[in-house]
């Protein structure tokens, strides 16, 4: 499942018969031997190491060429649009390169406030930051301070949106629905996944090529990172990553440990290497079970809003009965188990998604099914969403498919989703399909980057909550431990993704403190959590 941040609309897509999935929707310094050394053992990754120093002193000096963005990308004035260079693979710094588009708007504060650019990552792998500088523009009371001591840089990564976007199926047969049902019945159902997987994965290989496909890594992105950061003109980088950005973050700290000078990451993935990526789908088909119960809970609170049952087990099966009246006729002709899971999903992930999701789920059983219908059925005459949809689905598994080495036998994939299925149905066999690509990856899997403390790590504010089940709270744990001086704000009892950008003072405060002074509290935090969302 994606570590991503919401975008506008839950669309449900899956690929080709695929399990749906939700996007719910974000100055020259060469690198010091010491980050060159922190990075995994090998000449590949010292000569990785060099091409980035190499990369990164042409981008100081060529600075970036700003101007207004182009009309379709759908960014005001004064936002700002450029391009960075960026080989293809950094071992061969001399060899193919792309260009990685970017957009700023300038801090808003004095010239004696301005402490820098501000660079975010919105999660995925395959989102989109170029978004961020709208914080300013749209007025977002949380960013209203630091945008005053900062310039909001987002940026597409590789592969991702205006940066030579890649591709593994036609967009229109990508979201096209109904699905199969990714709970499978029998031996037959399992094969015919697995068959979509394998048609997916070679996909990759034939509509991207190899060369590209062999070089979307986490590292690689780290690296691109690094070389945004030297096109800047900034010396250090100041970063916000959200959900996976909060790996390519710990990535970065890892091999650029002298180059970081503020650092938040907020909603952690676990960045143990045994975790990437197998074990992390797993961990949050667990925590995914455990959040939807919190949602069931609330929706039965609220029972004079939504008449969907008093208590848990009744909003459940009436979960159940509309899984299985779709089942048997998709409704609208359309929306299947699967289409309902992509958007049922939203709750788990959101809790700005709870009120959406329980209303559609409620008219459904007060005779009016078309808000449903209409919220979880692809938009075939969005080709431009759906080219971005599968776009981010590509990204989304090119990524994890090659940053790690994935199980090849299917006995382990079925044994360990048919177990998990007992015990937390919601999402399992869904996540398991989406990622069954790797196990037949047409290149070359790597090793994950051992994360750690490197020489001339600033501390890093880590901020969670403790029942997010993207991205389970482990992960924020894990990673304090790995970074020395960090600090960890909890967010107790509550369970969205995306921290940050939630209203809650505890940690908001802290997160204006910490970027305004780089100052964070002698001790972890505990905050109280955000407001429940009300029917």
């Amino acid at each position: 499942m994606r570590f991503i941040r919401p975008r506008s609309r839950v669309t449900a897509f899956g690929s080709a018969g695929f399990a749906a999935a939700a996007l719910i929707a974000g100055a020259v310094m060469a690198p010091t031997a010491n980050a060159q050394t922190n990075q995994a053992a090998g000449h590949g990754q010292d000569s990785a190491a060099k091409g980035a120093a190499l990369a990164a002193a042409r981008a100081a000096k060529a600075g970036i060429d700003w101007q207004d963005c182009p009309a379709d990308w759908g960014f005001e004035k004064p936002i700002q649009c450029g391009y960075v260079t960026v080989p293809i693979d950094y071992t061969k710094p001399n060899g193919k390169t792309i260009k990685l588009a970017v957009d700023r708007i300038a801090s808003t504060g004095t010239k004696e406030e301005r402490q820098g650019a501000l660079v975010y990552n919105p999660g995925g792998p395959g989102g989109s930051g170029m978004r961020f500088p709208r914080r300013v523009t749209t007025k977002n009371p949380l960013w209203v301070n630091t945008s005053k001591a900062y310039d909001f840089v987002g940026f597409d990564p590789r592969g991702v949106g205006h940066s030579a976007p890649i591709s593994c199926i036609d967009p229109q047969e990508f979201v096209k629905a109904p699905k199969a049902d990714p709970v499978p019945d029998s031996t037959a159902d399992k094969n015919a996944q697995r068959k979509l997987a394998r048609e997916y994965a070679d996909g990759c290989a034939e509509r991207t090529g190899r060369t590209m496909l062999a070089q979307m890594t986490t590292p690689n992105t780290a690296r691109d990172l690094d070389v945004i950061r030297a096109a800047l003109g900034e010396k250090k980088l100041n970063y916000l990553g959200v959900s996976y950005g909060t790996y390519l973050g710990a990535v970065y700290g890892t091999l650029f440990p002298s180059h970081v000078r503020r650092m938040i990451v907020d909603s952690v993935v676990n960045p143990a290497r045994d975790n990437i990526w197998y074990e992390a789908n797993l961990g949050q088909d667990v925590a995914f079970e455990g959040r939807w119960k919190d949602w069931e809970d609330w929706v039965a609170k609220n029972d004079a809003a939504f008449h969907l049952g008093t208590t848990r087990d009744a909003v459940q099966a009436k979960w159940l009965e509309l899984r299985a009246t779709a089942k048997k006729s998709p409704l609208g002709g359309v929306v299947g188990p699967a289409e309902l899971l992509g958007f049922f999903q939203g709750a788990p992930y959101y809790d700005s998604s709870w009120v959406p999701v329980a209303t559609a789920f409620s008219k459904y059983f007060a005779g009016d099914p078309q808000p449903l219908i209409d919220a979880a059925s692809p938009d075939m005459s969005d080709t431009a969403g759906n080219i971005t949809s599968e776009n981010g689905n590509a990204v989304y598994t090119a990524v994890e498919c090659t940053d790690a080495k994935w199980p090849t036998s299917w006995k382990k994939w079925d044994k360990d989703n048919t177990e998990l299925n007992k015990k937390y149905p919601f999402l399992t066999w869904s996540n398991a399909w989406m990622n069954l690509p790797c196990a037949t990856w047409p290149v070359k899997q790597q090793s994950p980057v051992e994360v750690r403390t490197g020489k001339g790590l600033p501390p890093v504010l880590i901020v969670q909550s403790q029942r997010d089940a993207a991205t389970p709270y482990e992960g924020a744990v894990v990673l304090h431990q790995r970074f020395k001086g960090s600090r960890l704000i909890t967010e107790k009892d509550a369970g969205s993704h995306g921290v940050t950008g939630l209203v809650n003072p505890c940690i908001n405060s802290r997160v204006d403190t910490y970027l305004l002074t780089g100052k964070l509290d002698a001790a972890d935090v505990t905050c109280t959590p955000h407001a429940t969302p009300v029917p």
